[in-house]
């Protein structure tokens, strides 16, 4: 019988669960998609149990490749700020999950901004004041719904992230890990603990709070699922960011990855010591081990891989994702036209919640064709954006970029984004970090790897994407890029 390691891959448009064997093998893997729900403007919400059938529905088609298996730990990674209460008796949700790109909240930061607060909220988080994170997601829903704030007070209902959720769900523990807790804006990145100052100034009860673990160790076994066995360990639990990070094998300080999925993310392990950021980057933990915490440095574009989905779906420029790059090649530049896909605001390091998208540069000559290319462009100048943030910060150039995420296959858009950053982009063999991120810390957890060079002798590279653009193209793709910033 085949020994298999489960990675649940609970992202913000579907869930995926893969099979990974010890050798590093990906065994099987399926993906479920679930609805998001958009009740007014810039509100973004999920219904918990549309994730949990998507996981049902993923585990049972990636079992069904199979025949029989015997799992011997699962793994939980998950977009990390999506933020829920639930009652602690029932499960139930007190109000649909606040997606992470949800901006109600918006006026609230600024309000935090104007009374002189971000200071002390960077200082120990490492965070800007921003809707993008927990803290003033979990303020708003116990604000707005009836009885909450009371409930909470007493530990009647429970706060967390998809991952704390998905955790009670499958053992019945309420546990976080310090890579998804650092993006709540109330967990001290220093201290590894609740911030009781930060807690007082959001109004957040304590009580209502998971407990903090390490990412990798046995925190409880499977109940009643309905479609996992009983009595499997749950080992391994990281954000998704990070686990990309670790999937990636990016173990030694400076070694940087960027993921390409609904946005596009850029971590870079800067070892066991936070670095703060003079130019809006995230100072944020990257893991937990043994009691040892890894920091890391990131960027965030809110939307990347959501710009192409827009293109389908909105525009129906394509009438499949993968379509983009055979679309864009037939053309050779964008035709002077950009695309800001700046959606739900811009990231970083910009931090601007109330920017919104824009097309400019448009002529009568300008096809669908020219679109697709500025919209892969785009996606690719916002990692630049990030990167050269980064650099500053370090005062060294990047040596090399890791590649991954469901837009890495796009070879025309990996070959612009080496061009663009004149920095070498590796793509791994496999592109499911996430995933093997968090498979490879649920190993961890039960023994399976003794270490983390353990693991970064697994890591193979598929492809190598080496900058081949002159000087002076690279300077004019910046200045239109920066034009393009001007008029969001």
């Amino acid at each position: 019988m085949k020994e298999v390691i489960v990675a649940i891959d609970q992202g913000t448009t579907g869930s995926t669960v893969l099979l990974l064997d010890k050798n590093v093998r990906v065994v099987s893997t399926a993906n479920c998609e679930f609805p998001n729900y958009y009740p007014k403007p810039g509100w973004v919400e999920h219904d918990v149990f549309d994730i949990w059938e998507s996981i049902k529905n993923a585990a049972e088609k990636a079992f069904s490749k199979t025949g029989e298996v015997k799992i011997l730990a699962i793994g939980i990674t998950n977009q990390r700020e999506t933020s829920l209460f639930w009652d602690k008796n029932t499960g139930e949700p007190i109000h649909r999950a606040l997606v992470w790109q949800d901006r109600r909240t918006t006026e609230y930061c600024q309000e935090l901004k104007d009374a002189g607060k971000e200071a002390i909220f960077k200082a120990k988080t490492g965070l800007v004041l921003d809707p993008y994170f927990s803290g003033t997601k979990a303020k708003w829903l116990l604000d707005n719904v009836e009885g909450a704030r009371a409930k909470a007070e007493k530990g009647d209902i429970l706060f967390g992230t998809i991952d704390t959720w998905l955790t009670w769900m499958l053992c019945g523990e309420h546990v976080t890990d310090p890579s998804n807790a650092s993006r709540t804006l109330f967990f001290n990145i220093h201290t590894g603990d609740w911030d009781d100052e930060l807690l007082g100034e959001l109004n957040i009860p304590r009580a209502c709070l998971p407990r903090i673990i390490d990412n990798a160790g046995v925190v409880g076994h499977t109940g009643e699922t309905g479609f996992l066995p009983k009595g499997i360990p749950i080992s391994g639990f990281a954000g998704d960011q990070q686990s990309a990070l670790f999937g990636q094998a990016c173990f030694m300080k400076g070694a940087a990855k960027c993921t390409y999925g609904t946005g596009a993310f850029v971590l870079m392990n800067t070892g066991n010591e936070p670095v703060s950021s003079e130019h809006g980057l995230l100072t944020t933990i990257g893991w937990r081990l043994n009691g040892k915490t890894t920091y890391a440095l990131e960027g965030s574009a809110f939307i990347a891989g959501a710009a192409v989905q827009w293109l389908r779906d909105q525009l129906g420029i394509i009438s499949s994702a993968s379509e983009i790059e055979d679309l864009a090649k037939t053309v050779e530049d964008s035709g002077g036209s950009s695309f800001v896909p700046a959606f739900t605001g811009l990231g970083t390091p910009h931090w601007n919640p109330n920017a919104r998208g824009v097309i400019c540069g448009l002529t009568q000559g300008v096809s669908k064709a020219h679109i697709a290319r500025a919209t892969l462009e785009g996606v690719a100048m916002q990692v630049v954006d990030i990167l050269q943030a980064m650099e500053m910060d370090l005062g060294a150039p990047l040596a090399e970029l890791k590649l991954d995420g469901g837009m890495s296959n796009n070879n025309l858009m990996m070959q612009f984004q080496s061009d663009v950053l004149d920095v070498i982009c590796i793509r791994p063999q496999v592109l499911e970090t996430t995933a093997l991120g968090a498979a490879f810390l649920a190993g961890l957890g039960v023994g399976i790897w003794s270490d983390q060079q353990a693991i970064t002798d697994t890591w193979i590279k598929e492809r190598e994407f080496r900058p081949s653009m002159s000087v002076e193209k690279r300077g004019e793709h910046v200045a239109q890029w920066k034009d393009a910033l001007t008029r969001v």
